[in-house]
């Protein structure tokens, strides 16, 4: 079996162990149950929610046990860990329709067919429990104290910490000891954000069980431009094809910053380290190759590898002639609609380009907006049907985004 903190430390999964020690020595006697929490409060998870799933993912090809824990029963309230302000409460209906949204989405990382990996829910013991009950035989085990020392609470007091989100803390405790209980699971892993929420169920199980359990986490990825880990011009880059077209996904990995390269190679991909290292190593042109194929690799991961070669093939249509361009961003517009003549605003405005009319103007104002190549800097101008080209016409927005219209008659 693999040294699996060595493969998480190579890869850079690892931040923070409670007992670093005592961890390897757990693993290296035979495969453990671990747990990692899901926050099921959006439709579709975006790339930032997976580099716990891809850490779990390396542990299960150890020979480890995931158990992927939906917090059905958590998202009610709202984790405060990382959060500036009390996040909106949705309904139970849709907490149970993202859960449903999100599985298939896991199920791209994590083996859940024919293994021991297993998904549960929290809200399974978290929605039955008696309030005088749990603060009885779990709030009795932590001080306030204590839990103002955690970051998570400390930044949160600044603007506000609701009661209700004071108590997140005690319920992911009780989340790992339920699961050590019901499952065995010894270790709970996340990202850093986590940490006191993650040691806070460790010393809940030493109270109540005398047993030891361990506590990992990882880095919180941030690109080396500064901007936030998986944040577009549309937003964050969601798993959903409906919300993040994989065209878009695809060229995000394609844009990457070169020094980003071998880390998110080491982190999204599960290539061999030395090749992830060799790739991010390439400079001048090559470098650009080791951006296509990580963008390849990463979009054939989560979307399948059919719709992986389809942005590829797109994306060289778009950006150097030739290839198939059916993977690329598009709309259907009516030729009628040209003929009459469409101004430049309202034909930026009908596609994903831009959101507005007075998006569009700013892109025209700037002089990023393009048909076919020719650059458009008059607000007032008309696309007419002379535009058309084998019946269709491509915009694009700055330097790096394209749109394909399709002509229709």
């Amino acid at each position: 079996m693999r040294d699996a903190l060595d493969v998480l430390k190579e890869r850079g999964f690892f931040k923070q162990c409670t007992d670093e020690e005592g961890l390897r020595a757990k693993l290296a006697e035979g495969p453990q149950k671990f747990y990692i929490g899901v926050d099921p409060t959006g439709p579709s998870m975006h790339i930032g929610h997976l580099v716990p799933i891809y850490a779990s993912a390396h542990l299960q090809k150890a020979g480890h046990q995931p158990i992927i824990l939906m917090g059905g029963g958590t998202a009610r309230i709202g984790d405060p860990s990382g959060k500036t302000e009390m996040r909106k409460m949705i309904s139970y209906e849709q907490i149970a329709e993202n859960i449903e949204a999100q599985k298939p989405q896991l199920a791209k990382l994590i083996d859940f067919e024919g293994t021991d990996a297993m998904l549960a829910n929290n809200a399974d013991w978290l929605a039955p429990l008696n309030y005088i009950d749990f603060l009885r035989d779990i709030g009795r085990h932590f001080s306030v104290n204590r839990m103002l020392t955690f970051e998570a609470y400390k930044q949160r007091l600044e603007k506000g910490l609701s009661f209700i989100e004071f108590n997140y803390q005690l319920l992911q405790s009780y989340d790992f000891l339920e699961l050590y209980r019901r499952e065995g699971c010894v270790l709970q892993i996340g990202g850093d954000d986590q940490w006191g929420n993650i040691v806070a169920g460790m010393e809940l199980i030493r109270r109540t069980e005398g047993a030891e359990t361990y506590g990992l986490t990882f880095p919180l990825i941030a690109r080396s431009d500064g901007k936030k880990m998986g944040k577009t011009e549309k937003g964050a880059l969601f798993l959903n094809p409906e919300m993040t077209p994989v065209y878009d996904f695809y060229q995000y990995w394609r844009n990457v910053p070169d020094a980003d390269v071998e880390r998110f190679f080491l982190t999204f991909t599960f290539l061999p380290v030395e090749e992830c290292k060799a790739l991010g190593a390439a400079e001048g042109s090559a470098i650009n190759a080791s951006k296509e194929r990580l963008a390849y690799e990463v979009t054939k991961l989560l979307h399948g590898e059919e719709e992986a070669i389809k942005a590829r093939e797109a994306a060289k249509a778009a950006f150097v002639g030739g290839g198939d361009k059916s993977g690329m961003p598009s709309c259907e517009i009516p030729q009628a609609d040209f003929e009459a003549g469409i101004n430049i605003l309202d034909l930026f405005a009908r596609t994903e380009l831009c959101a507005s009319k007075s998006e569009a103007r700013r892109l025209v104002q700037q002089g990023g907006a393009r048909v076919n190549d020719a650059k458009i800097d008059d607000v007032d101008a008309l696309i007419g049907a002379d535009a058309i080209q084998e019946g269709e016409v491509m915009l694009k927005a700055g330097k790096k985004r394209f749109f394909r219209v399709v002509v229709t008659s």
